[in-house]
């Protein structure tokens, strides 16, 4: 597939690289200003053209180009970080202008030139942090024209290419590439548990010994291939190592400053006992989490059985969405304030580099998902199933909320014998692994798409009615006042977050692995389900989201221990099902039979052969070495006997300076160009903020004309 696809009309795009949403209220006119030259400036003097046009109301938009020489610099300057890393196994070249090999690295680049601190080589730019309020979004431009030709070639495929991954990585960067990857390979491995299970659902049926065996052995496989496949594609895209790169946070506090022995340079640490002592209250986070979401679910739980299988009175049919109305909100906006706390807890922490910080906070909204997702089929499995005949007298309780609606007769009325409820863990799990999904893809893809459309258009009806209209432009083109346009659109979508969409698939692979002997058709709805997703998904980056900066990665962090986690737990989880309800054991009031030291040691020998098979696994998988694995060594190799068969010549080096006084757009042969005449309307910063300044001045004019009348 083409990187720029043919036959589609193009969109102008300007050359533009990045946009700046610069926020400003009418109270702050002057400071607001002063900002904005301030901004302005620090962005010029690293290299960058800036234009200023007006946005929605109370804002601009800047548009940013990095100039080829800056960029070049730029680029080098990364790409010599990156072999003192090991990223690289080459030295750079030595001319000091490299030109970005695809469009995520000049995205990225430019990026660390506006936020990196001014000792780094960049702007310091850090949106709602510091000294930057008034900086709201810094993001790049969606390429419409290739998004919409992806969309459609893409949505006649049931694979994906590894080209296709490919035009991912240059497009969005390894961090979104690396997602689709996993996508891809968890799909296709879904295959065979799809038709294996749905061979067992027709002929074993549910609680298979056999097709129980075979998941375990199936997700031991898959995990430790994706470890290999996640070295595999790091040699491909060039991004071995570079998670141990580190990218410094400006939120790091520390507490003292001291002189590296072996560098001599002073730089913040922050003492390990002390961080260590903050990471205790990590035990009283999780103690709590469980707590909290544990007694809800539980007490809907108790609620919905007592209303279903005990109640037996007036409204029964209404009182049955009572736990179901309570779960939707109370679960949601607890794990909502959970997370919360969760991110001022690793705040607190203090950590110095954003990768830790990330690993760190990832973990712990785990303990949340983890309990929110997992738990009520527990409690029916683990709790409902075996003590339910202990357990739903005393539920008793909830009949004294239902008394004053109650006759004395149906008060007296003898209850049948209670009965436990065979199929009820069968139906929960239908529900997470199929209606769930279902409802998480509607919230996920539909309803933002929806509710963007809604917004935009109430957005047009308002500053219809109000006659509220942005600045205008002046002497704009039609393709320039289109543009902009489109622009004050995707400044108000969304960041996309590809963590969200790795959870997802993190927890769906936890109800492969815990619970799906207990309905053996679990994988094939998931692959259903992902054949949708990985097109939904890149729906959703396209239209729904502003366009992803580009990170790098070498692979998909902290969530590929969530799966080996998941896995050894499924090994646990799958035995004790299987021991509890297979071959119809159980007595009439369907209470399984069940001797307790009999289920303890299935689970006993159930984990240790699965310790004993992984190890094996994992032995057998590392000697599997990848095409891109392979040739990433034989460069190694190449590299290093270069190195001890030639000497290194010394190449002289060009050193150009850009100055704020060159940074003057000058007329070119293509001064015609309708991009050369977009970047040509502001001569240098200081006219972009005159500009700026004058477009904050209207706005807070038209707001107190407005307020006079």
């Amino acid at each position: 597939m083409a990187s720029t696809p043919s036959g589609t009309p193009q969109q102008p795009r300007f050359d533009v690289d990045y946009v700046i949403r610069f926020r400003f209220g009418d109270k702050d006119c002057t400071q607001a200003t002063e900002q904005l030259e301030r901004l302005l400036r620090n962005l010029a003097e690293i290299g960058l053209e800036v234009e200023v046009r007006p946005g929605d109301a109370w804002s601009l938009l800047i548009f940013i180009r990095a100039h080829r020489k800056s960029l070049g610099r730029a680029v080098y300057q990364s790409r010599v970080r990156d072999w003192l890393y090991g990223v690289h196994n080459s030295e750079p070249s030595r001319t000091r202008f490299v030109e970005p090999q695809t469009e995520a690295e000049r995205l990225r680049v430019i990026n660390n030139m506006i936020t990196l601190p001014p000792e780094q080589g960049g702007a310091g730019i850090t949106p709602n942090h510091g000294e930057w309020k008034n900086v709201a979004d810094v993001f790049p431009l969606h390429d419409q024209a290739t998004n919409r030709q992806w969309m459609r070639d893409w949505s006649k495929k049931t694979f994906l290419s590894t080209e296709d991954l490919d035009q991912i990585r240059n497009k969005f960067g390894e961090s979104v590439s690396f997602y689709f990857a996993f996508l891809q390979s968890y799909f296709k491995f879904l295959v065979f548990p799809a038709l294996f299970g749905s061979f067992c659902w027709f002929f074993l049926g549910y609680y298979s010994t056999v097709y129980t065996v075979i998941n375990c052995l199936w997700g031991v496989i898959f995990i430790e291939y994706w470890k290999q496949k996640e070295v595999d594609l790091s040699c491909r895209w060039e991004t071995k190592g570079v998670s141990a790169v580190p990218t410094k946070r400006r939120e790091f506090l520390p507490e003292k400053e001291v002189r590296d022995a072996s560098t001599g340079e002073v730089r913040g640490v922050f003492p390990l006992p002390k961080r260590i002592a903050r990471q205790f209250l990590q035990v009283p986070f999780a103690l709590l989490s469980m707590v909290a979401l544990g007694v809800i679910i539980a007490t809907c739980f108790a609620i919905e059985i007592f209303i279903s299988e005990v109640y037996n009175g007036p409204f029964k049919t209404y009182l049955v969405f009572i736990p179901t109305i309570l779960v939707s909100s109370l679960v949601p906006t607890l794990s909502a304030i959970l997370t919360s706390i969760a991110t001022k807890l690793n705040d607190y922490e203090n950590y110095e580099t954003k990768e830790t910080y990330d690993v760190e906070l990832t973990r712990k909204i785990f303990v949340i998902n983890f309990i929110t997702s997992y738990l009520p089929i527990f409690l029916t499995a683990f709790v409902y199933v075996p003590f339910a005949s202990l357990i739903v007298p005393y539920l008793d309780i909830f009949q004294l909320t239902v008394r004053p609606f109650v006759s004395k007769e149906q008060a007296t009325a003898v209850r049948p014998e209670f009965s436990i409820d065979p199929s009820r863990l069968r139906n929960q799990v239908i529900y997470f692994t199929v209606t769930a999904q279902i409802v998480g893809f509607a919230m996920e893809t539909i309803v933002p798409f929806l509710k963007q459309n809604l917004f935009r258009k109430y957005k047009a009806y308002t500053q219809s009615t109000n006659k509220k209209e942005p600045v205008a432009i002046q002497d704009a083109t039609p393709e320039e006042a289109e543009f902009v346009s489109r622009v004050r659109n995707e400044a108000e979508l969304p960041e996309y977050d590809v963590t969200e969409d790795l959870r997802e698939m993190c927890i769906q692979f936890g109800y492969l692995s815990l619970f799906s002997p207990t309905w053996p058709l679990v994988p094939l709805s998931f692959v259903i389900n992902n054949w949708v997703e990985l097109r939904s998904d890149f729906f959703k980056i396209c239209i729904e989201c502003k366009r992803p900066v580009p990170r790098r990665t070498d692979t998909i962090g902290p969530w590929i221990d969530s799966l080996g986690l998941l896995s050894w737990l499924g090994s646990i989880t799958s035995a004790a099902l299987v021991h509890l309800f297979s071959n119809g054991h159980g007595m009439p009031n369907g209470k399984p039979t069940v001797k307790g030291w009999a289920l303890l040691l299935t689970i006993f020998f159930s984990e240790h052969l699965y310790l004993l098979v992984r190890y094996a696994v994992r032995a057998a998988m590392t000697k599997l070495e990848l095409p891109n694995i392979h040739q990433e060594r034989t460069e190694r190799y190449l590299v290093r006997k270069r190195y001890l068969d030639s000497t290194i010549k010394g190449a002289g080096d060009e050193s150009e300076e850009t100055t704020l006084e060159d940074d003057t757009s000058v007329p070119s042969m293509g001064a015609g160009n309708p991009t050369e005449k977009f970047w040509m309307r502001q001569n240098n910063w200081m006219e972009s903020a005159s500009v700026g300044a004058s477009i904050i001045q209207e706005e807070v004019a038209s707001a107190d004309v407005k307020k006079q009348q």
